[in-house]
């Protein structure tokens, strides 16, 4: 029973592997594991092959059996064919019988299974079965009483055997035959106490095959990381369906700068051809900053390329397995699409107000020029002076009260914006802050995104258009609060407002709208705060956040 733990607990680890299951229909069904499969298949080629070998040599070793027991019966056939008492006793007749005496002692001693004597007319002088003695042989004689010898198989009185026959020669004459044989049962017997020897044989080839065939199968299972092809079909899938997915350009090297992957984006950027996998990267590339960067000679993080017309993001990192490098892959951004992503930082708010107050400043300034022409000096000067009084009134007013210069120069932006939509933005009296505690980045994100909120609902208001800004310190707290004169948070929305991508408003164009209220609460989020809206004659956004808490980066 020990011999065959081995195998038992070889053809149990193959059938428990051989279940998975189906996530598809919810079933499970089974499949032989690849290696294994290899080793049935294997196994059953070599054992066929073996079986074939071993009929092919007990064929082969049947036929020198009776190849041999031919020559045999022709060499004891033409020894008794060579004696004179023999040839004499034929030419007398045999009176006395002494042929058949003859030959059964040469049958005996020889182990043959008849030696039959005839005289040129075929007729029997001997034979094992006394009573056929007398009677013509079954077969023609012609051959061997024309003077040649015979050998072959052929079907006689007492059945199949290996036979050889030779003349009688008597002075240059054919006086007779002798027809020696051997049964087949004798020569099957013989060939049967050999196949032992050949089973022997057989066995080992057998055996040697099987552990090769594991041995191999093994081995395909640690290159293959243990998965079956159906499992290498579903990752080949996947990967193929992630990195065409992926919205930023993908492209591998192997050690040697040959391009193993490059997805569509990819192809896109760099102008690659279809077909370029497979081509070393300098074969599909012009030389330059950008083949230089991908072939490794430039740093591996970062780095800003040019790519015939676009201007790049790209990174670069080894790939490794098992410990060592086998290549690269290289990552590419158009640098376009990243500026498109800060604009939900306030950034384009910022842009809209110096837009805004260019604007602003030209219209005003064409005015002017159009007093001038038309001779109207004092009106010319009195536009002049209540336009400078406007700015240097807020200007003035936010310096004193504001110390922070970028919340400042915010205000002041929004201001121009709100102006030139009509819109009248007003800054609390309460407004008072030295310093504020939070990065100017994440400063510009909550009230810039506020302001511009409030202000496409003000805008959308009735006649009375105006947006509140109050920033202030409370108990240790920094309070940013927002008012508009719009219509007010729709009901059962609260509680979605602040999810990413979520908006009430529409509007033409591909800008993405959603973000401004997420990146809001966000940002107070992270600096340890929150925020809330409540409808108070409009919406009415009020940010909180530790005035003494650092953002985290």
């Amino acid at each position: 029973m020990r011999s065959l733990w081995p195998f038992w607990s070889f053809w149990s680890h193959a059938a428990l592997s051989a279940t998975y299951y189906d996530r598809g229909r919810s079933t499970v069904k089974t499949r032989v594991p690849l290696a294994y499969q290899i080793l049935l298949f294997q196994v059953a080629i070599i054992l066929l092959s073996a079986l074939m070998g071993a009929a092919a040599a007990v064929w082969q070793a049947s036929q020198q059996l009776d190849q041999q027991y031919e020559q045999r019966s022709l060499a004891i056939a033409e020894s008794v064919a060579a004696n004179s008492d023999i040839q004499e006793e034929l030419l007398n007749g045999d009176p006395g019988g002494l042929i058949q005496i003859s030959a059964e002692q040469v049958r005996l001693t020889t182990k043959a299974s008849y030696v039959v004597v005839t005289n040129r007319d075929g007729i029997r002088y001997s034979h094992p079965n006394p009573s056929l003695i007398g009677q013509l042989v079954d077969e023609n004689p012609a051959t061997v009483l024309a003077g040649q010898t015979w050998v072959g198989v052929q079907r006689g009185t007492l059945g199949i055997s290996a036979r050889g026959k030779a003349p009688i020669f008597y002075q240059g004459r054919v006086i007779g035959m002798v027809s020696v044989g051997f049964l087949e049962d004798a020569v099957f017997s013989q060939l049967v106490a050999e196949l032992p020897g050949f089973a022997a044989t057989v066995l080992l080839a057998l055996g040697l095959g099987v552990i090769g065939s594991m041995l191999l199968a093994s081995r395909l299972k640690r290159q293959t990381f243990g998965l079956e092809p159906y499992e290498i079909a579903g990752l080949l899938e996947e990967r193929e369906a992630s990195i065409q997915g992926i919205h930023e350009g993908a492209i591998a090297t192997d050690r040697n700068g040959t391009i193993t992957l490059a997805n569509q984006e990819s192809r896109r950027l760099l102008g690659l051809p279809a077909d370029c996998v497979g081509h070393r990267i300098s074969q599909v590339l012009p030389p330059g900053r950008l083949l230089k960067f991908l072939s490794g000679g430039l740093k591996d993080q970062d780095e800003v390329l040019l790519a015939g017309d676009r201007v790049l993001l790209a990174s670069r990192r080894s790939i490794r397995v098992r410990g060592q490098e086998i290549g690269h892959v290289a990552t590419l951004r158009d640098s376009t699409e990243i500026t498109g992503l800060a604009r939900g930082l306030g950034v384009d708010s910022l842009t809209d107000a110096l837009r805004a107050q260019a604007h602003e400043f030209a219209n005003r300034l064409h005015t002017i020029a159009g007093l001038v022409q038309l001779g109207r000096a004092e009106e010319a000067m009195k536009l002049i002076a209540q336009t400078s009084g406007l700015h240097q009134e807020l200007t003035e007013s936010l310096l004193d009260r504001v110390g922070d210069p970028v919340l400042g120069a915010l205000l002041l932006a929004k201001a121009a914006v709100a102006s030139e939509r009509g819109i009248e933005l007003r800054v609390s009296d309460d407004t008072m802050i030295t310093r504020s505690s939070l990065d100017s980045e994440d400063l510009i994100t909550l009230l810039g995104n506020l302001i511009d909120n409030a202000l496409d609902a003000a805008a959308s208001g009735g006649a009375d258009r105006w947006v509140s800004v109050s920033v202030t310190e409370q108990a240790g707290d920094l309070v940013i609060k927002v008012h508009d004169s719009g219509v007010g948070v729709p009901a059962g929305v609260e509680g979605q407002m602040f999810n990413e991508g979520f908006s009430t408003k529409s509007g033409p164009g591909p800008r993405r709208r959603g973000f401004g209220l997420a990146l809001v609460r966000q940002v107070a989020r992270r600096n340890g705060g929150g925020v809330e809206v409540v409808n108070d004659g409009g919406a009415l956004f009020t940010v909180r956040v530790p005035a003494r808490v650092t953002a985290s980066t």
